[in-house]
Formats: structure tokens, sequence, C-alpha cells
């Protein structure tokens, strides 16, 4: 009798989080005292998702934002971007690094006046000695729904317009990740939505993007909202609206 050997096909590899933040804690130093902005974080945020961070005022938002985009260094832990390991990445391998794997956007839009959409969208490649690549400009642009503006400069935009080409310059470089801080902070409520339906339609994309925030009409657009308060995850809510999100942000804060 012959016997018939089952073989069970290899699974495929499991992606790695598009950023993970592995026990990670930050502390600042001084004469008179540490203060431990982080208090070992560990977080996986998923390739494709958006997750907006909200907490008290010196909860730790900003510092975990900053250590995610390796913009500063944990004083313990390990933080990766797409699998790799940013603490094993010298200086310059870093700097190179950020300019692929990831993009910011900012409260203060930080657009040259005397350079076109066009110029400021493709502004960091040219600083980096990159050649421009117009269809990626022009797409970027698309992106965003300004692709008829390219030529206009900042001051002939709206504040919502010129946030988008802050949006268009970071996705010109195909990042993994889009890092965004408080990036309707400036803009009225309406413009502000505008912003934040485009945030989401890059995510439904396929986009990962982790905001920091405190209005939580802005966190309610995201998949999760992650809470912080004294530099740990103390919560966290996924698909809510604004009104839960405000309760439970009333909540640390009467802590």
């Amino acid at each position: 009798m012959t016997t018939s050997t089952i073989t069970t096909p290899p699974r495929p590899p499991v992606a790695a989080p598009a950023v993970a933040l592995d026990d990670v804690t930050r502390t600042y130093k001084s004469r008179a005292e540490s203060v431990h902005a982080l208090r070992g974080v560990t977080h996986a945020f998923a390739t494709g998702t958006y997750t907006a961070i909200m907490g008290p005022s010196g909860s730790g938002k900003s510092t975990l934002l900053q250590l995610a985009a390796g913009l500063d260094t944990p004083t313990r832990g390990q933080v990766s971007i797409s699998g790799t390991d940013l603490g094993r990445l010298g200086q310059n391998a870093l700097t190179k690094f950020r300019r692929t794997a990831m993009a910011f956007v900012f409260q203060s839009y930080n657009l040259l006046d005397a350079l076109s959409a066009f110029e400021n969208v493709a502004l960091p490649a040219r600083l980096a000695g990159q050649r421009i690549d117009r269809r990626a400009v022009h797409d970027a642009l698309d992106q965003v729904g300004l692709r008829d503006l390219a030529r206009r400069r900042p001051t002939e935009l709206s504040g919502g317009q010129q946030q988008r080409v802050a949006i268009a310059r970071a996705l010109y470089g195909r990042p993994d990740v889009l890092f965004a801080d408080e990036p309707t902070g400036a803009l009225d409520r309406t413009t502000g939505r505008d912003v934040l339906d485009l945030l989401r339609s890059l995510a439904d994309g396929g986009q990962t993007v982790v905001m920091v925030t405190h209005d939580p009409l802005a966190a309610s657009y995201a998949d999760e909202t992650l809470f912080l308060a004294d530099g740990q995850i103390v919560g966290r809510l996924r698909h809510a609206d604004a009104t839960a999100i405000a309760q439970r942000m009333s909540e640390l804060e009467q802590r």
C-alpha cells in the first residue's frame, strides 16, 4: 500500500508594520531633574491605516511622533519603519532613509512664497540634488486636487490649498508613512475638513498616516485614536465619533 504525503504550502511572509515602537522610553535630563516624556511605549501602526494621537498637554504626543519619525532618539527601546530599525542607521543613512520612507506635514505649511506650487513640491528633491520627476510632481498635485493650480504661488492660494501643496510635497517621494502634526490647526473648520477628507482618502488608498491632533473632530476621521497620558498609552478607540473621543479626552484631563 502506498501512502501519500500531504504537504502544507508555506505561509506568505507577514508584512512588517509601517511603524513599530518596542518598549520606547525617552528621558530628558537636566541639572534639576529627569523628565520622562515617554515611558515604555509599545505599539505597531499597520500599513494602510490612519491613526490619531491625542492626550493632554505634556502627555508625550509630540515626543512619540518625533521618535517614530526618527527625528529624535529613544533613551531605551526600538523604533522601526517598514522593518528597518532606525537605531542601527548612522546619521547619513538615517537622513537618506527619511527622504524615501517617510514625510511630514505640519501646522505651518513651510512653503516658499517665491516659488510656484509645482516648485514647492519639487523643492526637497532639488535640495537633495535629485533629478525632478515632473510627472510625479503633477501626480502628487493631482492627488490633492491642485493640478490646475501648479503655477500659482502660495500667496495666490487659500490656507487650505497651501496645506494641500504641503501634503503634495510630502507625497512626491511616495513615502511609506505620512506623519502629520496638527495639520488642520491653522485652518478654519470647513477648510480643515477638506484636508481631513484628503488624509482619509490617502489612507483608504493604502497610505499610512500618523497624526497628532488636539481636535476630536479631526481624530474621528482616523481608524484608531490612541490616548496618551504621562508618557504612556492609556487607551484607544476604533472608528469612534467626535463625541466619544471628546468624552475620553475630558476624562483624561480630569485625572
